[in-house]
């Protein structure tokens, strides 16, 4: 949709006349709406009412700075610097023009006061702490500020100004903010998925609470002398829920199909019991291998996290002949992952 911006053009009047049209040229030719001293005399506070309401109605302020300070109000600060200081205040994109040689400038087009002269060059030193360009003439001016203009409603866009006629109508708007409304609902209930376990899970083991897997190995004959053995035995691993997922949860960042998530669980089983049963075999030379979960137990594992709301079954598309089941980390069992498996800062 095409926007017009309305820019405040503020600036002592008389001496910079010349200055002032090239820059409302410069404006027009922008497609922006110029504000400025030609629609009001900015001489009392009944005017200043009125500035500091055009000020506000602006998208952007530019400041141009002469050889002249400018009428004053009665505390003794010109106006110019009153309507810079309101929209600083006010936090409207300035854009700030300094003459470049103001010891070039025209006695007519400067100030003689001693006091007006400090007060000029006070003033100089407030606005050249923010982004100011400096200029040599009205056609110079009127150039940088075109330039300037255009970058800073790149970096700093506003609201604009819109023809009516282009606007949506009161349906498409009540529309609109419907379903801006469903959008930030959205965007609570997608934080609160990452960071908050799903109702109803309270009641459910989780955590740190004690889980036991049933599993089966078998224990091999190392001596080859002995006749060869393959007994086969069932045991129970006891961990706790968070154990488990902190190992086999990131194969699911992306997806996993069921058979390497059942490998994950056999190799963990292996890891937590080898040493033990190595221990218990080790006198009649045997070694335990080949430990695998029962499968009542796997699906016991399977359905208690997709419970708890950590894990779900993968959505994606697959090739027809591909029938294996995937699974993935739900948002909520992604930030579970992270808190298990990342390295904390060390203290």
């Amino acid at each position: 949709m095409e926007k017009k911006y309305q820019v405040f053009v503020s600036s002592t009047y008389k001496d910079l006349a010349d200055e002032r049209k090239e820059v409302i040229q410069a404006l027009l030719e922008l497609d922006c709406i110029p504000v400025g001293m030609e629609l009001f005399p900015a001489t009392d506070d009944d005017q200043w009412t009125l500035i500091k309401r055009l000020i506000d109605d602006c998208d952007y302020y530019i400041l141009i700075v002469g050889g002249r300070y400018g009428s004053m109000n009665k505390e003794g600060i010109s106006y110019t610097q009153m309507e810079y200081e309101y929209a600083l205040k006010n936090e409207v994109p300035i854009i700030s023009f300094l003459h470049k040689n103001p010891d070039e400038i025209t006695v007519s087009k400067s100030e003689k006061d001693t006091e007006l002269i400090k007060k000029l060059i006070s003033f100089k030193d407030l606005v050249q702490k923010k982004m100011c360009r400096y200029w040599e003439g009205p056609i110079d001016l009127g150039s940088q500020v075109s330039r300037s203009l255009v970058k800073l409603i790149k970096d700093k866009p506003r609201d604009g100004w819109v023809k009516a006629s282009l606007l949506p109508s009161e349906d498409t708007t009540k529309e609109l903010l419907q379903l801006k409304s469903e959008i930030d609902n959205l965007k609570i209930e997608l934080v609160k998925a990452k960071n908050v376990a799903p109702e109803g899970t309270e009641n459910l083991s989780q955590g740190d609470d004690i889980a036991e897997l049933m599993f089966q190995f078998n224990a091999h004959a190392t001596d080859w002398d002995a006749v060869p053995r393959d007994d086969y035995y069932n045991s129970k691993l006891t961990c706790s829920w968070n154990d488990i997922f902190a190992e086999i949860s990131p194969l699911m960042i992306d997806e996993v199909n069921e058979i390497i998530l059942k490998t994950k669980v056999n190799e963990f089983i292996a890891k937590k019991q080898f040493e033990e049963l190595n221990i218990k075999f080790k006198k009649d030379k045997r070694v335990p291998r080949d430990f695998k979960i029962i499968d009542n137990d796997f699906h016991t594992l399977k359905i208690q996290y997709r419970a708890l709301g950590m894990i779900t079954e993968s959505s994606k598309k697959r090739g027809i002949h591909d029938k294996n089941k995937y699974w993935t980390l739900t948002p909520f069992g992604d930030n579970v992952m992270t808190k298990l498996r990342a390295v904390k800062k060390k203290q």
